[in-house]
């Protein structure tokens, strides 16, 4: 096919992907699935794209992981994860290697396949999914503390086991004892949190000082920052995955310059990421060879789901008590343990064994397959009924608002913002005698640096900057009016200045 051809359908699948990402959000089910069921259809057994390189699929897998992460930490709120960060950090590290240790062992037994291989299929599946975690989490109203375990494990908890697939895989050429191998984990750990602890505030720093002569290369910079942070660490033999979330996590909870912009840029681009990446990953897969994955599939995921993540939350929590990082309450362990959202993540995963040609590899790709969609599907729209039926959901908690998102989205509303500009007759012009319609209201004023709430008799000067909330509907006549007082003032109505273009 050409390249228009290509741009043609990848065009047309991210705008198909887009519309039933509504769909998505309304049923609480992951998005990922309707894009992997689009790789799928697009694939050798639906369209006949054929697409066949674990190699290929690797790389792009952990650039988009990259990308996804970067969101992540960039829209991640400091103040409501920080009392959360050391029990991320323990099911991160011990929970992770108690779910790879019970998955081994277990599946070792019932599915008679050897340690080596058990032990890949436990690492793969180890690691809960930043994007599904963020994707459904984030919309329901739970505690702070517990969305934050929950948000920052799943940032966490990537750098550790993509550092154990990748000794494993090799492990039949170079094989390493169980010293050397929490050895170089712990040193890859590390060295990717040097460079992103490193990086992060030396780029706040930078982008604090360096005038840019477009505000649009502000969430380009932040965005490469997290690269280089990335591709430093990886260089340096570090975990680039715990490297990029630490830089975009300083990064997003520094006082930037155009901070919504870069917020809403890494939101569009971990949104294409995903649906290219899961896109990619449903034409990777063979769906002829699904059905031979099926019953070893639900039984990992059996084993995972109902006995390795609750054993990993509980070992945790005791750790956590031990430690004194504080009590976790059975209730919210329950819902820890159903919440260990699986995604993209263990299906990029499995491609590392795969592109490093194990035995037995391609086999565990089809069983992860498998597992992140039937568990996803059973896991994903439960999530609200378990946290009412637990009892830790709570409806009041307040909600981080963003004037660029969902409230404004959902009153089918808009902000507008006015600068009044030298010689403007909005100058003296009170409030009240903007007479802008019912469905429209200036909620503040930014005047000499200070911003306030104005009254009814506030009265408008130059320079001003006004914010304006309008309802979609009466936004052209707000316009309209705004337009003309400036041009005749007040009475602009009287002189026939409607406020047209």
């Amino acid at each position: 096919m050409t390249v228009d051809v290509w741009l043609l359908l990848g065009g047309a699948i991210v705008i198909a992907a887009i519309g039933f990402v509504r769909i998505a959000h309304r049923t609480g089910l992951p998005s990922l699935l309707v894009f992997l069921g689009f790789g799928l259809l697009l694939g050798e057994s639906g369209f006949g794209i054929p697409f066949d390189n674990p190699q290929l699929a690797q790389h792009i897998g952990l650039t988009a992981l990259a990308v996804i992460l970067a969101e992540g930490g960039l829209t991640t709120n400091w103040s409501h994860v920080r009392r959360s960060v050391p029990m991320a950090v323990v099911l991160a590290t011990a929970g992770v290697a108690v779910s790879i240790i019970v998955v081994a062992l277990v599946v070792e037994t019932l599915l008679g396949i050897d340690r080596t291989t058990a032990l890949i299929l436990g690492v793969v599946l180890a690691s809960t999914d930043a994007a599904a975690v963020f994707s459904v989490l984030r919309r329901l109203p739970l505690p702070p503390r517990l969305a934050g375990v929950l948000e920052a494990e799943s940032g966490f908890n990537d750098a550790p086991t993509v550092i154990a697939v990748v000794l494993l895989s090799g492990a039949s050429q170079t094989p390493a004892t169980v010293g050397q191998f929490l050895l170089e984990t712990a040193v890859e750990l590390v060295i990717g949190a040097a460079v992103g602890l490193a990086i992060g505030p030396a780029g706040a720093y930078a982008l604090r000082r360096v005038a840019l002569p477009a505000s649009g290369l502000y969430p380009i910079a932040v965005l490469a920052l997290t690269f280089v942070s990335y591709g430093g660490a990886v260089l340096l033999h570090g975990s680039g995955f715990l490297a990029v979330y630490l830089t975009a996590l300083i990064l997003g909870n520094s006082r930037l310059p155009h901070r919504a912009a870069t917020r809403g840029f890494a939101e569009g681009a971990a949104w294409l990421a995903q649906i290219g990446l899961f896109v990619m990953l449903g034409l990777l897969a063979s769906p002829e060879e699904m059905p031979t994955a099926i019953v070893p599939g639900l039984i990992a995921g059996s084993v995972l789901v109902l006995l390795a993540r609750p054993l990993s939350v509980l070992v945790s929590s005791l750790l956590a008590w031990v430690l004194r990082l504080g009590l976790v309450s059975w209730r919210d362990q329950a819902f820890l343990s159903w919440a260990g959202l699986r995604g993209a993540i263990p299906i990029v995963l499995a491609t590392i064994p795969w592109a490093s040609g194990v035995e037995g590899s391609k086999e565990i790709f089809n069983e992860v397959f498998v597992i992140v969609i039937v568990f996803t599907l059973l896991q994903g729209p439960t999530l609200p009924f378990a946290a009412r039926l637990l009892g830790v959901s709570a409806p009041g908690e307040a909600h981080d608002l963003s004037v660029e998102s969902a409230p404004l989205e959902e009153l089918k509303a808009d902000l507008l913002q006015i600068k009044v500009p030298t010689g403007s007759l909005l100058h003296g012009v009170e409030i009240f005698e903007l007479r802008l319609p019912a469905g429209a209201a200036v909620t503040l004023v930014v005047r000499d640096g200070k911003s306030f709430v104005p009254a009814t008799t506030t009265r408008i000067r130059a320079n001003d900057q006004l914010l304006l909330v309008t309802t979609a509907v009466c936004r052209d006549q707000v316009e309209r009016r705004l337009r003309a007082v400036s041009r005749r003032g007040k009475l602009a109505g009287w002189y026939g200045e409607r406020g047209l273009e």
